[in-house]
């Protein structure tokens, strides 16, 4: 026999046994679906992540300052007064304060751009004449320099200017959403108009051009003013400055943040034997801390993914076994027939692999539907895992293929005659 009629035969044999084949398929097309559609939102998460944390480039670091923290008996960390010697001399837990922030920028001396800015907070209801958005808006001041290290670009109007940095006044730069909501898509008519935020008046001199939408960020649903008017009427006492640093070569980044940490050190207070009560974090250490425990997530639910393949295989060999007591005395009149067996074995083997991938199918269609539903939930775009289809096929078809070796060879080695009498 021709291997496309072995595969005809083997066809018509499982479309034949459909109460079988269904259960079959149901039970490989769930550990599928549970695989794929687990790893689909769990990707659809981590390029969410990376979307949101990825605003300065690979070229930039930023300066925070070092939580205090005690321990108690039962291992808890909470931010805390420490009195302990080492913490009193490293000067663990002060903030950056507006001073240092400003000194730090005005002595770092090295070829790269310097950023001060302080977050006002994020849920904010912004007015414009009788219409208003959701209290979501996120209230951020800067510098000249603090759109550009996180990501944006000025799509109409003008960047802060220095006097508006040092004179603190009303002046602000809107996201592409609140300028969308106040002005549909005529966005450069907001140049010049005044807007209220809370119950501060400011007045546009920008818009930012549109940047996108996260699971972690509303990036375009913002309004931007100067981190010195965030400081008069925002901030609290206890609030940090945030420092940035971005060098124009990714080269030069191992030297930037050796001559940053120098120049820091003193702006601190700190002597030559005081640990640094400050962190330098690189621009995507945030998103790869949230990646690794997604990633260890992901590992945790493949394991459970290939526990339950493991039990459809054992299940769909158990069929096949059932498939060739049934089929015994059909085995045997082909074999009486002149049938080899080299092509029993390759028609039960087809059988197999034809479960198999039917249970793929669905299985994948299934677990990326469900994958890509849990991540609307949580605004991430919609995504296909192209990798994982491919794997989940391979491993089905393995699967197939282990799953109907011993009934194949069970059923090619059978005796004609004893066959032909098996009732």
């Amino acid at each position: 026999m021709k291997i496309r009629d072995i595969f005809s035969l083997a066809y018509r044999t499982v479309r034949g046994n459909k109460l079988r084949t269904g259960i079959t398929v149901a039970i490989i097309a769930f550990g599928i679906m549970a695989l794929v559609g687990i790893i689909t939102a769990i990707e659809a998460m981590n390029n969410s992540l990376r979307e949101s944390f990825a605003t300065m480039g690979a070229n930039a670091f930023s300066i925070r300052f070092k939580e205090r923290r005690i321990r108690f008996g039962n291992g808890d960390e909470v931010k805390k007064t420490d009195k302990r010697k080492k913490e009193k001399k490293s000067r663990s837990g002060q903030i950056i304060t507006y001073q240092q922030a400003r000194l730090f920028k005005r002595e770092f001396d090295y070829p790269a751009k310097v950023s001060v800015g302080l977050n006002g907070g994020r849920n904010y209801t912004v007015f414009f004449e009788n219409a208003k958005t959701n209290p979501t808006v996120a209230m951020n001041g800067g510098d000249e320099n603090y759109l550009a290290l996180n990501g944006y670009e000025i799509e109409y109007g003008r960047n802060f200017n220095k006097l508006d940095v040092e004179s603190g006044r009303n002046v602000c730069i809107i996201g592409s959403d609140v300028a969308k909501k106040f002005f549909s898509n005529r966005k450069e008519r907001a140049i010049d108009k005044v807007i209220r935020v809370g119950t501060n008046k400011y007045r546009i001199i920008g818009v930012a051009k549109e940047k996108g939408s996260s699971a972690m960020m509303r990036a375009d649903n913002v309004v931007f003013t100067t981190y010195t008017n965030v400081r008069r009427l925002y901030s609290s006492n206890n609030q940090s400055f945030n420092i940035a640093i971005m060098v124009d070569d990714i080269k030069q980044m191992d030297d930037a943040i050796g001559e940053a940490e120098a120049a820091f050190r003193p702006i601190r207070g700190l002597g030559v034997k005081d640990d640094s009560n400050f962190y330098i974090d690189k621009s995507d250490s945030i998103a790869e801390t949230f990646i690794k425990l997604l990633s260890t997530i992901t590992i945790a639910a493949s394991v459970i993914g290939f526990i339950t393949l493991i039990g459809a295989a054992i299940g769909l060999m158990n069929i096949m076994l059932v498939a060739v007591s049934e089929r015994t005395k059909e085995v045997g009149l082909v074999k009486a027939l002149g049938g080899k067996k080299n092509a029993i074995r390759i028609q039960f083997l087809f059988e197999s692999i034809i479960i198999s991938l039917m249970g793929a199918l669905i299985g994948i269609f299934l677990g990326v539907l469900v994958g890509n539903l849990v991540g609307q939930l949580m605004d991430t775009p919609f995504f296909i895992p192209w990798k994982v289809i491919f794997l989940g096929i391979t491993i089905c078809s393995f699967v197939g293929l282990l799953a109907g070796i011993y009934p194949a060879l069970k059923a090619s080695r059978l005796d004609p005659i004893v066959a032909l009498r098996y009732e």
